[in-house]
C-alpha cells in the first residue's frame, strides 16, 4: 500500500511538473509573441504597447541593433521613446524561435526578420540574431533583456534620425 502511494505521488508530481513546463512555456510565448507585436506597433510610432511588456526595474538591460549597451528602465524606456519617433515602419517577426521556459526567469532566441523603412521611403530589410530574457513579476513574463546582432543596414539607413 504504501509503495503504491509513493508511486501515485510521483506520478501526480511528474504530471503537475508537466503541466507547469506547458503552462510556462504558453506565457512565455505569449510574453515573446506580446513583444514583437509591440515592437511593430511602436514602428508606427506608439510606444505605448513596448512600455508595457518590460520590466520597469533599474538592473534590466538593452543591447540593440544600433549598437550601444543601456541599463534601467529609465534609459532603455527613453530609447524606446526615441525609436517610436523615428516611425521606421515596416514589420519584424521571430523566426526559429526557441522557447526555454522557466519557473522565475525565462528566455527566448530567435532570428528577427523583416523590414523598416527610412526617411526616404526606401525598404531597409532587418535579419539578425536576439536572445529576450524575461523575468516573472506578479504571475507574467516581462521582459528584463533584449539582445540583438548590430545592424549596419539599420545603422546606415537611419544615421541622421539617430543622432
Amino acid at each position: 500500500m504504501k509503495k503504491t502511494g509513493i508511486i501515485c505521488s510521483a506520478i501526480l508530481s511528474f504530471l503537475f511538473s508537466s503541466c507547469m513546463n506547458k503552462n510556462s512555456e504558453q506565457d512565455l510565448q505569449k510574453a515573446n509573441n506580446q513583444f514583437y507585436s509591440a515592437l511593430n506597433i511602436m514602428f508606427t510610432g506608439d510606444g505605448g504597447p513596448i512600455d508595457a511588456i518590460w520590466a520597469h526595474e533599474n538592473n534590466i538591460t538593452y543591447l540593440g541593433p544600433f549598437g550601444g549597451y543601456m541599463t534601467g528602465w529609465e534609459a532603455i524606456g527613453e530609447e524606446f521613446k526615441k525609436n517610436a519617433a523615428m516611425k521606421l515602419g515596416g514589420k519584424i517577426v521571430c523566426k526559429d524561435l526557441y522557447l526555454y521556459p522557466g519557473k522565475e526567469i525565462a528566455y527566448t532566441v530567435c532570428v528577427e526578420e523583416g523590414e523598416n523603412i527610412n526617411a526616404e521611403g526606401k525598404i531597409v530589410k532587418v535579419s539578425h540574431r536576439a536572445t529576450n530574457i524575461f523575468k516573472r513579476i506578479n504571475g507574467e513574463y516581462k521582459m528584463v533583456h533584449h539582445h540583438t546582432d548590430l545592424s549596419p543596414q539599420l545603422e546606415t539607413a537611419f544615421d541622421k534620425e539617430i543622432k
